[in-house]
């Protein structure tokens, strides 16, 4: 529990040493602490879940995932901890949150950014749906102009087809027809067409003679279709229609699995703009869950502004005026003034100290002296 506590501590940003000096701060920066790495964590989390659906069906998919989760989480983390840190508790309120306003814009941003693949994955079966639909009506276009193409190529051909086609059907039916009244003839049934004369008589050889030559053209027009089907369908092997067909149900679950950020991003943004009551309903959810996530990375800021001025930020505050006003005391009075090289005591900034070497004293000294000495 110590080594957890001084590990919140850490990342409160507030060093130890100070948090250490006053036991009723101790807790104070463990909320501070915890509500920062949580935040880095969830971002890291998030973060790495998104790159994980850019780099989806690749190899080191999940290997890439992980170092870039684990690299924003670290950039969040230091962000946080050195914005909280830096905040003045002892300075007025408006102050102190000019200080954190860049932050809060920026919380805005990562909000929005680490929410939306968590998001993809709450509305994962919607999602999900949307996309199938979408990926059926583009195969269907797909096909659809593909054999538009190919049928205007080939309209001669497949002109043909239909035209031999409804002839042969034609024929085929009234060869059925023939072959009825043939029967009736031989067995003597007495109807419009037919004599009634039991047995194959003149009218039924004549009948039998009307089939006998559409049959010929019956397989004429056959051996004809089998030949032009024959060569559309090479044609259609050699331009790749045949494959051009709809996929079957475990391809399209495939490749609604694999599907890119940007695609399930469209679908989820797709589900939230229709006007019905479900999609209306889902717009509301995917709102909130961004108003939560940025209420949650602005927490850090929000916990440090909210907390009043307790004896380590006091302690804190002083003890870097303190050190300030050491650093630029110029006073010469002042036992703890410092005196940089290149200014003099008390001169303006910018001003060089033009000192004399020390031999020249010396020498001047000793020219004295021999003058006295002299005199």
């Amino acid at each position: 529990m110590l080594s957890i506590q001084r590990f919140f501590w850490m990342c409160a940003g507030t060093p130890i040493e100070i948090i250490e000096r006053y036991p009723t701060e101790h807790n104070k920066f463990i909320g501070i602490g915890a509500t920062i790495f949580f935040t880095a964590l969830f971002a890291g989390l998030s973060g790495g879940y998104a790159l994980y659906y850019v780099f989806a069906g690749a190899p080191f998919a999940i290997f890439f995932a992980v170092v870039f989760g684990v690299l924003w989480g670290l950039a969040i983390f230091n962000l946080d901890r050195y914005i909280v840190s830096s905040i003045n508790k002892t300075a007025k309120g408006l102050r102190q949150f000019y200080q954190a306003s860049p932050r809060l814009i920026f919380a805005v941003l990562i909000a929005i950014v680490i929410a939306r693949p968590l998001e993809l994955k709450i509305f994962d079966k919607e999602i999900k749906d949307v996309l199938k639909s979408r990926y059926l009506h583009e195969q269907q276009e797909r096909v659809s102009r593909v054999s538009a193409a190919f049928a205007e190529k080939y309209a001669l051909e497949l002109g043909q087809i239909e035209r031999l086609q409804k002839e042969y059907d034609s024929l085929s039916k009234e060869l059925t027809r023939l072959r009825e009244e043939l029967k009736k003839e031989v067995f003597g049934d007495k109807t419009s067409t037919t004599s009634g004369i039991v047995g194959f008589g003149t009218y039924a050889r004549e009948k039998q003679a009307v089939i006998d030559s559409k049959q010929e053209r019956e397989k004429y027009l056959a051996s004809q279709l089998v030949k032009l089907e024959t060569y559309i369908n090479r044609q259609k092997e050699l331009e790749g229609i045949n494959t051009q067909m709809m996929l079957s149900d475990s391809l399209m679950n495939a490749k609604v699995s694999y599907a890119g950020f940007a695609d399930r991003n469209w679908a989820l943004g797709h589900l939230t703009s229709s006007g019905n009551e479900v999609n209306n309903s889902s717009a509301h959810a995917v709102l909130f869950i961004t108003l939560l996530f940025v209420a949650f990375e602005c927490a850090p800021i929000l916990v440090k502004l909210l907390s009043d001025a307790g004896p380590s930020d006091v302690d804190i505050h002083e003890s870097e005026a303190r050190i300030i006003r050491w650093l630029t005391a110029t006073s010469p009075l002042s036992k703890n003034r410092f005196v940089r090289a290149y200014r003099a005591i008390g001169g303006k900034p910018g001003r060089r100290l033009t000192r004399r070497p020390l031999y020249n004293k010396r020498v001047r000294k000793a020219g004295a002296a021999g003058l006295h000495g002299g005199e």
